[in-house]
């Protein structure tokens, strides 16, 4: 089993590193993969909502996104990773989640999701409500822990200190490994639930009454 793991930061060896790296050993306890994919720091532009995803395949803009879109096809899970701005996740990261699951037309049932949010002090569970909406809109379970989700320190390494913060990532990579490997066992005997086809109810422009 494989976890890809989206590093936000654009700091190296920073506190979101210290989180990852802890989530990051437990998973391999655990006899799961982990690939760890540091983005914080790149050019990564929004979308722009040209759709050519639709007919390419893939973004129209050739960067790590599409990159990414293979390893997250072949990932039994996903984890998103973030210092916090202003009670927000990264804007790069979150640039590259909206072209990510926009342009990617696999099906994510069943993929496990989940956030992690590490700040000096506040702004953590909003950024982690945040992330966990791309999750959610496409049929990916989200792993909990014994908290939020969340890690603190601001100067570099001061969230190897944050005791409780540790053992809520080592939590969550248990949680994690444990709920890709039950989905596993029951996609083998009861396989994936069945899907109506997509009902779009839009608003603007319809004569509706009342």
């Amino acid at each position: 089993m494989k976890v890809l793991i989206i590093d936000g930061s654009p700091r190296v060896g920073g506190n979101t590193s210290i989180a990852v790296n802890e989530i990051v050993k437990t998973l391999e306890e655990q006899g799961v993969r982990a690939e760890v994919c540091k983005i914080g720091n790149k050019a990564i532009r929004g979308c722009i909502a040209c759709n050519k995803c639709a007919e390419l395949g893939h973004c129209v803009f050739d960067d790590e996104v599409n990159e990414l879109a293979k390893k997250f096809e072949e990932a039994d899970g996903l984890i998103a990773a973030t210092p916090v701005y202003y009670a927000s996740a990264n804007a790069t990261l979150i640039a590259c989640l909206d072209r990510l699951f926009y342009s990617t037309g696999f099906d994510k049932t069943m993929k496990v999701g989940a956030a992690v949010a590490v700040a000096r002090r506040g702004g953590c569970s909003a950024t982690f409500d945040e992330l966990n909406k791309y999750f959610t809109i496409c049929g990916m379970p989200v792993v909990s822990s014994q908290y939020w989700n969340s890690v603190h320190g601001r100067e570099k390494g001061e969230a190897e200190h944050d005791g409780e913060g540790l053992q809520t990532m080592r939590t969550l990579a248990r949680n994690m490994a444990f709920l890709m490997k039950s989905i596993a066992l029951g996609k083998e005997k009861y396989g994936l639930p069945e899907k109506e086809p997509w009902i779009g109810t839009h608003f603007i422009g319809s004569n509706l009454d009342g």
